[in-house]
């Protein structure tokens, strides 16, 4: 219990002062120089020109490039690690981080201080984080925020079975379902985040 409130303490004071956010989630075994790590990099990039701290996972592969691309871009680039196996310490490009033993702190840190998520490919962890968002929106337990998936030919079938399957009997609503926004572009995602926070506190200034 001591090490569970250490780790909240201590993200919850590492990110307080962080400004408007956007986590960044996608696979932990992306070639780098690869498609989908380049278009991290621009999106990174995008978000922070556009005034937006990048929050990641802090490994490497897509986490890398996210914060690859907001350093370059001269913005704020978060790491929040997690203790596994395959993803020993945090990348070279997180400049603010730290890392978690329990994913559900770490989890609790990436909904508290995001105000979009972008979700590239990836596997289960990418899963998790995305219905966790998804479902804390849906049930009004944190403010909508935009979830932008990244590549359509990636998300298609994921999304026609929630559609044909979920949707279609009932299970989530239509308001439920058009939470999730759909990209290619790298410009396409920040302006789905720009328009989203428009106006609103979450506006970068």
């Amino acid at each position: 219990m001591l090490r569970i409130q250490a780790e909240f303490v201590e993200g919850f004071g590492l990110l307080a002062e962080l400004g408007p956010a956007v986590s960044i989630f996608g696979s932990a075994r992306t070639a780098r120089g690869s498609a989908e790590y380049e278009t991290a990099e621009a999106i990174a990039s995008g978000l922070a020109n556009a005034g937006y701290a990048v929050i990641t996972g802090g490994g490497p592969a897509i986490m890398e490039a996210a914060n690859k691309g907001a350093v370059q871009a001269g913005g704020v680039s978060v790491g929040l690690g997690i203790e596994l196996p395959r993803e020993m310490g945090l990348n070279d490009y997180a400049e603010i981080g730290m890392e978690f033993r329990y994913f559900f702190v770490r989890k609790t840190c990436f909904i508290k201080y995001s105000q979009a998520f972008v979700v590239m490919p990836g596997g289960y962890g990418s899963m998790d984080e995305l219905f966790e968002a998804l479902t804390l929106v849906a049930t009004g337990k944190i403010t909508k925020f935009p979830i932008v998936l990244v590549g359509r030919a990636y998300w298609t079938g994921l999304l026609a079975w929630l559609e044909d399957t979920m949707l279609a009997r009932g299970n989530i609503s239509p308001a439920e379902f058009s939470l999730i926004s759909l990209a290619d572009d790298p410009d396409e995602v920040v302006a789905i985040i720009r328009d989203a926070h428009r106006g609103s506190a979450w506006a970068p200034k």
